[in-house]
């Protein structure tokens, strides 16, 4: 197996992790609403292990192939860099707001979680959802041409 089919395998695997992540917190956030939290904890678990899985093969996917250009032209390549560098910034951001929403939940800390929760919340969904959304447009919308 070569570099780049091992590179592009990984990144359907990180879509998969992205999606999988989408779904965990979609599924936590419903569970908090309806009081279950011992649901909650579970699927925001699973939305962390899911992000934190995706973070390591994407290292070693970059590492195997580097970047990739983006065949769109035009405004299709205006809305996809809008897309990636916004993808990336908040994917920057998102990491110290997980950790310290994991660190506050380990110290019984809910109201305080809880608050800073709903920041984190729609910052992480729209980081996860936009990966995916990245992939896509990557590698299936724009990769055939």
């Amino acid at each position: 197996m070569t570099a780049e089919t091992l590179g592009n395998l990984l990144a359907s695997v990180n879509a998969a992790l992205n999606l999988t992540s989408s779904i965990c917190l979609i599924a936590g956030y419903l569970y908090v609403k309806r009081k279950k939290t011992l649901h909650h904890r579970r699927a925001m678990l699973g939305a962390v292990t899911a992000s934190s899985l995706f973070l390591v093969l994407y290292v070693l996917r970059f590492s195997l192939t580097g970047t990739h250009h983006f065949a769109g032209e035009g405004l299709a390549k205006l809305a996809y860099l809008t897309l990636l560098f916004t993808h990336m910034f908040f994917a920057v951001v998102i990491v110290p707001l997980v950790l310290s929403l994991l660190y506050l939940a380990s110290k019984s800390r809910f109201v305080t979680h809880a608050r800073l929760a709903r920041w984190t919340f729609p910052i992480w969904l729209y980081v996860s959802l936009s990966g995916l959304l990245v992939y896509l447009l990557l590698y299936q919308v724009y990769g055939f041409i």
